[in-house]
């Protein structure tokens, strides 16, 4: 159509080059086809192909989703309200029972303690992850020789396995031998080994501060790429205008940081709600279940007490 918009690309012009056609205008042979030519295609067309390509898509990754991603949680819930033993787990017409392993799992004694362990566990260390994640990557924003170089040393952390990560610190804390207890006592700061792991008063903590080494690097990585995108033409603005560090901080940088911060935020809540190597791998939920968390515990009732619907 001559009064329509339509995407050309003649030779000496970008892909991204648009003509207005008008009837009579200068424009209008380049309309014309040529032997060997393409045809011009209309900005925003789609052919038969590519909405059957789409669809595809589509639908290879809602059957992703369904297969990988719904039917374990519909199945996980469906078990939750039935009896569910090593002897009826094979089986689909297991004997339902309603409510009662969620009121079981309730009533039971070590469900507060258990709880209170996960909201401690959780806030702490969601909290310090994205704190010391967003001072480092605040840190490594500025330019200083060897910045590429120490940014790598702390994300090598990060790519360790949890397990690994586990048996690392499980050294380091231990009574005897442990770096951590050997440092105190040849400072003086201590007169006796620590029980870092197998003290119950101890044991939680320990566990935060190695998942919080952990996961800061990842907190660090995603904040520094939000701070790469923030315009620098604002900050030349508000240096012109006496702003100081502080100050350009808490009304450029933060403002501007609100939503890759939630979604760091996020990111890190659902990581430390679900986490199980490291507390399995550095006390297993000990002593006394001062280390235990409801994923953890989930893992008992399921592969220790082998009752499945409860866990």
């Amino acid at each position: 159509r001559a009064d329509s918009a339509a995407r050309l690309e003649p030779q000496g012009l970008t892909g991204l080059s648009y003509i207005q056609i008008t009837p009579g205008s200068p424009e209008s042979p380049l309309l014309e086809s040529r032997p060997g030519d393409r045809p011009a295609r209309i900005y925003g067309q789609q052919t038969q192909l590519d909405q059957l390509l789409a669809g595809a898509l589509v639908t290879l990754a809602l059957a992703f989703l369904l297969g990988f991603v719904g039917y374990p949680v519909v199945y996980n819930l469906l078990m939750s309200f039935q009896e569910v033993t090593v002897t009826t787990m094979a089986r689909f017409d297991r004997p339902w029972v309603g409510g009662a392993n969620f009121s079981a799992a309730l009533a039971d004694p070590l469900f507060p303690l258990v709880l209170r362990n996960s909201l401690v566990f959780t806030i702490v260390c969601v909290l310090a992850q994205v704190a010391l994640g967003f001072a480092l990557a605040l840190f490594f924003s500025l330019r200083f020789p060897g910045a590429a170089w120490f940014r790598g040393v702390i994300l090598a952390g990060w790519i360790l396995p949890l397990l690994v990560v586990g048996a690392i610190f499980k050294w380091l804390y231990a009574t005897n031998g442990g770096l951590i207890n050997e440092a105190l006592l040849a400072t003086g700061l201590v007169a006796r080994p620590v029980n870092w792991l197998s003290n119950p008063d101890l044991s939680l903590l320990s566990i935060v501060i190695a998942n919080i080494w952990y996961g800061a690097p990842f907190a660090m990585i995603l904040l520094a790429a939000g701070l790469a995108g923030l315009p620098s033409e604002l900050y030349e603005a508000a240096h012109l205008d006496g702003a100081g560090p502080l100050q350009r901080f808490r009304h450029v940088t933060l403002p501007l940081m609100k939503p890759t911060l939630l979604a760091v935020l996020t990111l890190c809540t659902i990581y430390t709600l679900r986490a199980f190597d490291l507390l399995f791998s550095m006390t297993g939920g000990g002593p006394a279940f001062s280390s235990t968390t409801l994923p953890l515990w989930s893992f008992v009732f399921s592969f220790q007490q082998f009752d499945f619907g409860k866990g």
